[in-house]
């Protein structure tokens, strides 16, 4: 039997050849396109189903590309031609909450908001908090090691993941890490999987480590500086101060008036960026002042909001970047990291590749840990060649200032041919290696992370 007729005989209707289903299974949120369509999308219910399709693949050599809800910014989720297309975004149950323990074990389709909309009724919520919480999957935050607007004080998706349960290219099931606060027996191989894009295993199930609702006030303050400059040196300021806000976000002035034109909010003067900044906690409101304060000796106009809905409001205009850049046309939205006493150099680099290649890059950053978003704005589906030339200008910046091609948003296929210029040679044969370990037929999404 073929692999499609082996696929419906083991798993029925399950599996969806669909036209509509084949071509949104070719790309995600980046913009890239496979080539081609893969040979069927399976919508995986539960963990035997998944572990159905990794034999089928693993005794034909048919590579396999794990989907979630598809929102990835690397193109690490396409499936091509020749391909199955693994969903596990039907798999959405929460299996366990455990309030003493702090933890929950859930199915990694379950939406990010989904889950803590759950938990709250536990007093409970999971931190991680990327911009896209409301139409990313779980699984996807972990396959990407996802980051988001609470990185600086809460941590990332690695620091919010006891432990995970995989199968492998060849079927089997197993389970990593630990329900404990503690636990270093052998190799950390849950670490490992996270962020691992899809070339290790797939994830069916994820252990998180909680936190309990944080009491008190949630605050925000809204400062606009006169530059985009001004901007990155006041959150560095209100770093220096030893305040440690939940959420600093800075859209720069492309950005912000992207974003006013998207909402209808009256156009912002010209040249002005934004710093969005929430404190949260008993000391939220005191918090807040002093960093008002701080930002108003920066040369920031600042305003100040006790009141969570308004705050709620202004962070909206932070959470509508990515549909403003629809807007202006294509977008490849970029992601590196710099040291955060580096934020100011980095927007000066940025600055320089705008005027050495003829483009302009509106720009977020997640200012509380040096992630920026830059991004490539361009006309057709295909990323031009003038537009790559300016990318691997800006992401050679990114690493000159001590900082990485990707904070959260992974390598995939968009940022392959740059991974060994950072890593450097050896390590980046080792990284290989590993994979063949896990993977020693190379089915599990062959192409993306390292060349093919």
């Amino acid at each position: 039997m073929s692999v499609l007729e082996q696929l419906r005989a083991e798993l029925g209707d399950l599996v969806d050849t669909s036209p509509e289903a084949l071509e949104a299974a070719r790309a995600d949120k980046s913009g890239h396109r496979s080539a081609a369509a893969p040979l069927a999308v399976v919508h995986a219910e539960a963990v035997a189903h998944v572990q159905a399709v990794m034999r089928i693949a693993s005794t034909t050599g048919t590579p396999v590309v794990t989907r979630g809800a598809g929102t990835g910014l690397a193109g690490a989720a396409n499936a091509g031609g020749g391909e199955i297309a693994l969903s596990v975004r039907r798999m959405t149950r929460i299996l366990e909450v455990s309030p003493d323990d702090l933890l929950a074990v859930v199915e990694p389709g379950i939406l990010n908001a989904d889950l803590n909309a759950e938990l709250a009724a536990y007093g409970l919520w999971w931190a991680p908090d990327p911009a896209s919480r409301a139409i990313s999957t779980v699984g996807g935050n972990i396959a990407t090691g996802a980051g988001g607007l609470l990185c600086a004080k809460y941590g990332v998706v690695r620091d919010a993941v006891l432990g995970l349960d995989v199968v492998l290219a060849d079927g089997r099931l197993i389970s990593m890490g630990h329900r404990s606060v503690k636990g270093v027996t052998g190799l950390d191989l849950t670490s490992l999987m996270i962020g691992s894009e899809g070339t290790l295993g797939v994830i069916v199930g994820a252990t998180l480590k909680l936190r309990r609702i944080v009491p008190g006030d949630v605050c925000t303050v809204a400062a606009t500086f006169a530059t985009v400059r001004d901007a990155a040196a006041g959150s560095s300021a209100v770093t220096a101060a030893g305040i440690q806000p939940a959420i600093m976000e800075l859209l720069d002035p492309h950005a912000l008036a992207a974003i006013h034109a998207l909402l209808q909010l009256p156009a912002p003067a010209a040249g002005v960026a934004q710093l969005t900044i929430q404190t949260d906690g008993p000391a939220a409101a005191v918090e807040a002042d002093a960093i008002a304060e701080v930002l108003a000796q920066a040369g920031g106009t600042v305003s100040v909001t006790h009141d969570r809905e308004e705050g709620e409001r202004l962070l909206a205009i932070r959470r509508a970047m990515h549909p403003a850049m629809e807007t202006l046309g294509t977008a490849l939205i970029e992601d590196v990291s710099v040291p955060r006493s580096q934020l100011a150099a980095m927007f000066d680099e940025i600055a320089r590749v705008e005027r050495a290649h003829g483009v302009t890059i509106p720009t977020v950053a997640h200012a509380g840990d040096g992630n920026l978003h830059p991004n490539f704005i361009f006309e057709g589906p295909e990323v031009p060649d003038y537009v790559w030339a300016a990318a691997d200008d800006l992401f050679r910046a990114a690493i000159s200032l001590g900082g990485t091609l990707t904070g959260e948003h992974g390598i995939g296929l968009l940022k392959r041919r740059w991974l060994a210029d950072e890593l450097g040679l050896d390590q980046w044969q080792l990284q290989r290696d590993i994979t063949r370990v896990f993977d020693p037929a190379g089915i599990l999404n062959p192409g993306k992370v390292f060349d093919a």
